[in-house]
């Protein structure tokens, strides 16, 4: 379970992957894994041009990113990048 301000700082944005990790993946990661899940990730969107939270493309990324965590990565910048290259970009 997350820490009560850390679930509140996710509570009510509309940002797939920290709702997936809040709901699906939270006992997996430590708070500080997830700040560098949501920097990965937040780079990755940044990279990819994507803006809109709600397009589907944002959820394959967050899927990605937590896939490449649960595989051992944790670095920001390998991540982001891991995800780009799986993507072909």
């Amino acid at each position: 379970m997350l820490p009560v301000r850390l679930r509140r700082a996710v509570e009510g944005l509309a940002v797939p992957i920290r709702a997936m990790l809040a709901n699906e993946y939270g006992p997996s990661f430590q708070p500080e894994e997830i700040a560098s899940l949501t920097a990965a990730f937040d780079a990755a969107l940044n990279k990819l041009g994507l803006v809109d939270r709600q397009d589907p493309v944002t959820m394959t990324v967050a899927k990605l990113i937590i896939k490449l965590a649960k595989d051992g990565g944790r670095d920001p910048e390998k991540l982001c990048d891991g995800v780009l290259k799986i993507l072909g970009k």
